[in-house]
């Protein structure tokens, strides 16, 4: 079996179904650019937004938007233009993620895994099935990942097993928070041995043995298809595991992009509260009656809340960028300059975290602000942006990347390489 390295937080490495040399290679820039992505996902992103409060309240999945989306190959922006990718930098892939957010979180969020397999590609030369997975990722595959499980042991512990069976294996388990499962072509995952070695895996979801239940009931993002994969039986080519081994990597902080993912869902959570209070506002909302103005937009107190409301998306949009930008400044680099440089990015990403999650929810709670009794109505759902950004917040605790940040600051203690920065 190929040693291969497994990132964590979802970075898991697709496994091949055959082998990478018969696999031919991917023509270098054909098609894509990140302009050109960008302007084809406008009118996608616009039935998404105009669509989600009917979905939400329906439990209503996107999935023609979200092909639609797969097949503009949105995954293929940050890959270079040589691979046969879009090109374009981190701050481009975070940007679009924003953009997708802001139409609708829950979608942004079920992509997370397919982006995070594609910043894998783009950061990482000497990735094991580089041309595989490129060639999937140009086919407009999309991919769902998790190792968590519901099985009372503490979090990030494996009970899904993984045998021998002839010349490949069996898995049996269940996986919880698959995020985008539903959406998927391959599902990805982590299983122990008998001896306690956990492996990673990956296979397509039509695979015999598999089971995608849409059974996730968080209070938010509710339509990200993030229920359990249930694995009975499940047969396993040799070719399709690989050795979970992080510790040759000059930066082990492989969880950064996808921390910064959720920092980057959060933003464009911030950015459709500002959306909906202008709506709001300019459409329905009628003075307070001890007000002085005849319309809401006049109303100092109404500008006054949409302007901080503004004030929060663009907070969590800048600092998103900025850390886009740390990320982007750690490729290329070896030794102790990617292990210093990748350290100190990890520690900005957690920052952004922090910001980002606070902006989102002070945001989403000064909608209602804008307007009395009206706002509150359950048809028109802007609770789901409150509820979605605690949701994506709970993911991991603000508390932590604070405190991380402030040791990084005080001693110079280096991040954990946990995958929470």
């Amino acid at each position: 079996m190929t040693a291969e390295r497994v990132g964590l937080e979802g970075a898991i490495v697709p496994g091949p179904t055959v082998s990478d040399a018969t696999v031919p290679e991917t023509p270098a820039g054909v098609g894509y650019t990140v302009e050109g992505i960008r302007a084809a996902v406008v009118p996608i992103l616009r039935r998404l937004r105009a669509g989600a409060r009917a979905r939400e309240l329906a439990r209503d999945y996107a999935f023609d938007d979200v092909r639609a989306l797969a097949e503009q190959r949105i995954t293929l922006v940050g890959i270079t233009r040589e691979d046969g990718g879009a090109g374009g930098s981190v701050r481009d892939v975070i940007d679009l993620v924003i953009a997708i957010a802001r139409a609708d979180s829950n979608v942004a969020q079920a992509l997370r895994s397919s982006f995070l397999t594609a910043n894998q590609v783009a950061s990482r030369r000497d990735l094991p099935h580089r041309a595989l997975t490129l060639r999937r990722l140009r086919d407009g595959d999309l991919f769902a990942g998790t190792a968590n499980e519901r099985t009372g042991g503490a979090n990030g512990s494996v009970n899904t097993t993984i045998r021998r069976d002839g010349d490949g294996y069996v898995i049996d388990g269940e996986k919880y928070y698959s995020t985008g499962a539903l959406y998927a072509s391959w599902f990805s995952g982590l299983a122990k041995k008998e001896d306690g070695t956990v492996l990673g895996f990956t296979v397509p979801v039509d695979r015999q043995g598999i089971q995608r239940l849409d059974d996730f009931d968080a209070i938010g993002q509710r339509l990200t298809a993030s229920g359990t994969t249930r694995l009975v039986n499940v047969r396993v080519r040799e070719s399709e595991v690989v050795a979970r081994d992080n510790s040759l990597l000059e930066n082990p902080w492989l969880g950064s992009f996808a921390q910064l993912y959720l920092a980057a869902v959060e933003a464009g959570i911030a950015a459709a509260a500002l959306d909906d209070a202008i709506w709001f506002a300019r459409e329905k909302a009628r003075p307070i009656k001890h007000s002085t103005a005849d319309r809401s937009v006049e109303d100092p107190y109404v500008r006054e809340t949409v302007g901080e409301i503004a004030a929060r998306a663009q907070a969590a949009r800048s600092v998103v960028l900025l850390a886009a930008e740390a990320l982007e400044s750690v490729r290329g680099l070896t030794g102790a300059q990617a292990r210093s440089a990748g350290a100190e990015a990890a520690v900005t990403v957690g920052q952004t975290g922090v910001i980002a999650i606070e902006s989102a929810l002070r945001a989403a709670e000064l909608l209602f602000d804008v307007a009395g009794g009206s706002i509150t109505n359950r048809e028109l759902g802007f609770d789901r942006h409150w509820r979605n950004a605690r949701t994506v917040a709970n993911h991991n605790p603000r508390q932590w990347k604070a405190a991380v940040a402030g040791a990084y600051h005080l001693t110079g203690e280096a991040p954990p390489t946990t995958g929470l920065f």
